[in-house]
């Protein structure tokens, strides 16, 4: 069944960015949370190993980005880049040796600003830090004709089409690939908007890794997370549901881990997770056959 939106009246808009570097402070450790110093590759730059698709633990690095690391210049221009780019958006490279490639959003990072982008093997191996990117721009504003009480947040419309999402009476059915407690959510929680950037699923006990079998979390699962509003901004919530994608790799670092971009959520918990391992940006994305 298809959703009701309101496709018609969302305008699409073009926004444009450019391939980031990668930076390191004037100390090049990360201090994990046990104290022990790291030096491992971070934010930032063309990641050409780690994509879509692949684990999100178990990598030498810190909040690796997969595939493409993008940002526009000023502050205001790049607060416009991320606030209406949406998972699933189009993007063509518009300038250097890949111009005309093709590729899609796949999460917004917090903090560091960052739209990432997955582009295809021959693209990455032509891309350098600073050929310019354009996004079309679709999905601020989507709304749910028919569930009133779920939010879309940051949604190309097109995927709802192709996620297998099925109403179940005044809720939704919704796939996703992890269930993730409220309790080990930490960087990021207390925003005041989820329209743009991530917050962080804590990794450090053993004991709900293993019950919610996080060890096996891959870069662009869509997860929901229990008790969890982000109809404006993040928050604790008995009772409420909300699902993202994870958009970047764990972390050494105290109160951060693989990062979720909310796609949608209930204040109500009018989302059912329903458990499919499939359920990743990258295999909608090939449903689209884009």
């Amino acid at each position: 069944m298809r959703l009701r939106t309101n496709l018609d009246k969302l305008a699409c808009l073009s926004v444009v960015g450019e391939v980031s570097h990668p930076r390191v402070g004037a100390s090049p450790y990360r201090v994990a949370q046990d104290g022990t110093p790291h030096i491992v590759p971070g934010t930032g730059g063309i990641l050409y190993n780690v994509r879509v698709g692949d684990l999100a633990t178990g990598w030498m690095g810190d909040h690796l980005e997969p595939g493409v690391s993008s940002r526009s210049g000023k502050d205001d221009e790049n607060g416009a880049y991320n606030t209406y780019a949406c998972i699933g958006n189009p993007v063509k490279v518009v300038g250097g040796d890949a111009k005309g490639s093709v590729g899609y959003v796949t999460g917004k990072h917090g903090g560091i600003e960052h739209v990432l982008v997955e582009f295809p093997d021959e693209a990455l191996e032509s891309l350098l830090p600073g050929d310019r990117l354009l996004i079309k721009a679709i999905g601020t504003g989507l709304e749910l004709l028919d569930f009133p009480e779920v939010a879309a947040r940051s949604l190309d419309p097109r995927l709802l089409d192709v996620w297998g999402i099925e109403p179940n009476g005044d809720s939704l059915r919704v796939p996703v690939t992890h269930v993730v407690p409220a309790k080990v959510m930490g960087s990021g929680l207390g925003a005041n908007t989820t329209i743009r950037g991530d917050y962080d699923i804590q990794m450090f006990s053993p004991d709900v890794v293993r019950e919610c079998g996080l060890e096996d979390l891959r870069l662009g699962d869509f997860v929901a997370i229990q008790d969890a509003d982000h109809t404006y901004g993040r928050i604790y919530y008995t009772g409420a549901v909300s699902v993202g994608v994870i958009v970047h790799g764990d972390s050494y670092v105290a109160g951060h881990g693989p990062g979720v971009t909310t796609v949608l959520t209930s204040r109500t918990g009018k989302i059912t997770p329903v458990i499919d391992p499939d359920a990743n940006i990258r295999t909608l994305h090939a449903r689209l056959g884009a």
